[in-house]
């Protein structure tokens, strides 16, 4: 098959990092594919050439980037429709909302398209105000109605897509994110890099905040867990992992932090090396208040690291309760529960254990190619038999 992906930019994100697992293994399996990226913001990484280097045609898209601007918008539909007009793909798989919206609506003179859409968690209420909320649904609605299937990479995703009357049932089908885990299942804990940058000893219980440094990630509330439990447990300290729009208000509040608690909370800004970083963690803690089904999880626990993470989204449905993970809904009981990890060193090994048994069987890069493999057969057969 022909296979055209729109995303907005391979930045070191989930989607960026899922393309890399499973499309070089759809190459192999004889399937064209093109991704077609913007440019990622300062700060974010970026994947391009890592894709390219891995045989799959990668190609910049003028004008494509995060947040809505008039012309540069305009200027990548006609981007997207002259090279999507041009190499005629059978699939068009596009990735949240910005790349959905610009590659669907791309492709509407082609007839012979099958659209596939994947909303990798949302941001249809809760990030805006009720007119601009009801505006995007609207959006979406119409999309979803000229789209073959819609994919969520969660069923609590899935169940929110249902409930706001984005798309019908029988359009939409559960795919979880999958990645190469082979770096992540071999690692050991050491001290390395990581550690001798911050000056870490390996006493030290480090836990790591890893992701963009976003409003939706609430990166703040890692500072209050810090604050509620600097004094109990000398050896704490956070690492955040990432950049965004929000650095500049964590180093304030780093800096507004009491005594000797400055000096336990580092950032460090976008790693490429994930697999290094994580051998280095203690732990992973996760403070977002929305989310699909977080890869930064996934990398956790294929890396042998007990989380401590927020019940949102589809965490529930990687992070079984007590046993791979613990789950809170507050900085008191995200403080709670990384307090227990601390205090008991055997059972936060055990949940480690657990958690990389849970995720090798559930989100490697084969299992994520087979899955969008079957996707794409179906919706070219079934456009076939339409035309």
């Amino acid at each position: 098959m022909r296979i055209a992906r729109v995303l907005t930019r391979l930045n070191l994100g989930g989607p960026a990092r899922q393309v890399l697992a499973s499309d070089p293994l759809l190459c192999v399996r004889g399937h064209e594919l093109v991704v077609f990226a913007g440019e990622p913001e300062p700060g974010e990484g970026d994947l391009f050439d890592a894709l390219r280097e891995r045989g799959v045609d990668a190609r910049r898209v003028p004008g494509l980037a995060r947040g809505w601007s008039v012309a540069g918008d305009l200027r990548a539909r006609r981007f997207l429709r002259r090279e999507l007009e041009d190499w005629g793909p059978q699939v068009l798989h596009t990735h949240a909302s910005k790349a959905g919206a610009l590659g669907r609506t791309a492709v509407r003179r082609m007839s012979g398209v099958a659209r596939v859409h994947t909303f990798h968690g949302h941001v249809l209420e809760g990030y805006f105000g009720a007119g601009i909320s009801r505006g995007l649904a609207a959006l979406e609605r119409r999309l979803a109605r000229e789209t073959d299937r819609v994919v969520a990479v969660s069923h609590a995703t899935a169940d929110d897509l249902v409930r706001l009357g984005i798309t019908a049932e029988e359009k939409l089908v559960v795919i979880p994110p999958g990645i190469d885990l082979e770096p992540f299942l071999a690692l050991e804990r050491r001290c390395g890099a990581l550690r001798a940058l911050l000056g870490a000893a390996a006493e030290v219980f480090l836990v790591g905040v890893v992701g963009r440094l976003a409003e939706v990630k609430r990166p703040e509330w890692a500072l209050e867990v810090l604050e509620l439990l600097g004094a109990r447990h000398p050896s704490l300290q956070v690492v955040f992992v990432g950049d965004g729009e929000l650095r500049g208000l964590l180093e304030r509040r780093i800096r507004a932090l009491p005594g000797e608690l400055r000096s336990r909370a580092h950032l460090v800004g976008a790693l490429p090396d994930m697999p290094a970083v994580l051998s280095e963690l203690d732990a992973l803690l996760l403070t977002s208040r929305s989310e699909g089904l977080p890869v930064a999880l996934i990398e956790a626990g294929a890396a042998g690291l007990p989380v401590v993470a927020t019940r949102v989204g589809g965490v529930p449905e990687i992070v079984a309760e007590e046993r791979t993970g613990l789950l809170g809904d507050t900085p008191d009981e995200l403080a709670f529960a990384l307090s227990k990890l601390i205090e008991a060193p055997d059972q936060a090994r055990a949940m480690g254990s657990r958690a990389r048994l849970r995720v090798a069987s559930r989100h490697g890069a084969v299992a994520l190619a087979e899955r969008l493999e079957r996707l794409y057969t179906a919706v070219v057969q079934e456009r076939a038999c339409v035309s």
